[in-house]
């Protein structure tokens, strides 16, 4: 469906005792696959050095080729990439890695850097060459170059974060060391866990059930937490002021049994449905969910609204998730090979359609026309986030203003263009709400067009540096 396009999974593990951690890495970047479908790969440290597994397309054909059990090293870090700033290209896959006198580095980011752009061009002309069109490259060289002065890696991150402008959740591997480092902001998520024999670091605290262990917290904004032969130490390299977490890992990017910021994504996503029933009724006879994120939604709306709650949509799960595709025109016509709708539920219905979110519109139009065709009486779309009409600059791959469709245009004519009968988004106090968390505490820029940092106008417009 029309959804934002995110966003990458990282994930870091260290064992206090000689124990592979490949296998373990492979099996965390699995349970964050959803997150980034471009790209993978792990490095891991032996004592001596480090090796680097990474390719394009997904963690099992990529990594499940290999021997992962006979890669030795107890301490490693992955990485799942969906392009945002940089190509979808081999030569941008991460982790990224580099050689530095305090020893060799890996390092895998979540986010987006918004003064990438400035900072390359001003490096550039003191000499540096840049080998990828990639943000991630930029933070390692910046960290690998203040290390050569400040070998403590709180130290030297403290001086780099007062010169990047951005979100970055990143897994950084100095040897034997696992380092988990957090914006300021807190933009993106980075969760702590602990595994058996040591410690962990997942966008997702799914991962870290995935390996049988117990998610501790998330990393705080302007933390860095330091894993090293089993055992973690925390320090700070830079003040919150307050935070700006994404609403959208709640809404639609993490998966529903992950916790983010200590709210289960599943009771969130239930929550938005019934304040959507309060804010939107409408008279229906069964609502469901597009699968798969709208369904906690439509499950707490058809609750709250006390209408009939079933499967209206089929899902072919031998097709990818449509946001990872490279093109829309792609995205459409794979969105009609992965659903269908299942006609005896809808036919002769006054159908709820519940989403997480639209942007564009083109492919809710056409899923519309598709219950239409199979005998809907009535359709009526609920959204569950307020209107999207801004770029976000900070990691989602939404850098146009002209392709929102709720830009400028009242709900009626949103129905009209897509086809509904009526359509009805979450408000902002209901989005409050729901999350739990205070606005102020919240990134909404793509709702409001109020961002929490300063934005170069040419970071919004395409996925590439400069």
């Amino acid at each position: 469906m029309d959804r934002p396009q995110d966003k990458c999974g990282v994930v870091g593990i260290s064992f206090g005792r000689k124990r592979s951690v490949a296998p373990f890495l492979y099996n965390a970047l699995r349970a964050l696959q959803h997150r980034g479908q471009e790209s993978c790969g792990i490095t891991v440290y032996d004592g001596k050095e480090l090796t680097l597994h990474s390719g394009m397309g997904y963690v099992h054909e990529v990594l499940g080729k290999k021997e992962l059990k006979d890669i030795e090293g107890s301490c490693g870090i992955g990485h799942t990439r969906y392009s945002t700033t940089g190509g979808s290209r081999a030569r941008n896959v991460q982790p990224f890695v580099g050689s530095t006198d305090v020893g060799d580095l890996a390092l895998g980011h979540n986010g987006d850097i918004v003064n990438a752009c400035e900072i390359m061009q001003d490096r550039q002309a003191r000499g540096w060459a840049f080998l990828t069109s990639s943000d991630t490259e930029l933070i390692l060289r910046l960290l690998a170059n203040e290390l050569v002065d400040n070998p403590e890696v709180p130290k030297a991150m403290a001086i780099v974060a007062k010169r990047l402008r951005g979100a970055y959740s990143l897994c950084l591997q100095v040897g034997e060391s696992i380092y988990g480092i957090r914006d300021p902001l807190g933009i993106r998520p980075l969760h702590l866990g602990h595994i058996e024999d040591g410690y962990m670091f997942a966008s997702e605290s799914v991962a870290i059930d995935t390996l049988g262990g117990d998610p501790i917290r998330d990393v705080e904004p302007g933390e860095v937490v330091e894993l090293r032969k089993g055992r973690l130490t925390s320090h700070r390299f830079a003040k919150s002021k307050g935070t700006a977490h994404c609403m959208f890992e709640w809404v639609y990017f993490a998966r529903p049994d992950s916790i983010i910021e200590g709210s289960e994504v599943y009771k969130v996503r239930q929550k938005i449905g019934r304040i959507l029933a309060r804010e939107h009724p409408i008279e229906a006879d069964v609502a469901f969910g597009v699968p798969d994120s709208g369904r906690a939604h439509a499950l707490g709306y058809a609750t709250e609204a006390g209408i009939e709650y079933d499967e209206g949509m089929m899902k072919n799960r031998y097709v990818g998730r449509t946001f990872i595709l490279p093109s829309q025109r792609t995205r459409e016509s794979d969105t009609l090979a992965k659903l269908n709708p299942i006609k005896s539920v809808v036919s002769g219905k006054k159908v709820v359609m519940v989403d997480d979110s639209i942007v564009r519109g083109t492919t809710m139009r056409r899923s519309v026309k598709m219950l239409r065709r199979a005998g809907a009486e009535e359709v009526h779309v609920r959204i569950g986030v307020p209107h999207i009409i801004a770029p976000c600059p900070f990691g989602i791959d939404m850098k146009t203003r002209d392709q929102f469709l709720a830009r400028g245009r009242t709900d009626e004519e949103i129905s009209k263009i897509i086809g509904a009968d009526s359509v009805g988004y979450l408000s902002l106090p209901g989005l409050e709400e729901a999350i739990g968390l205070p606005l102020e505490r919240l990134c909404c820029g793509c709702l409001t067009e109020e961002y929490a940092l300063d934005i170069p106008e040419g970071h919004l417009s395409d996925n590439t540096i400069c």
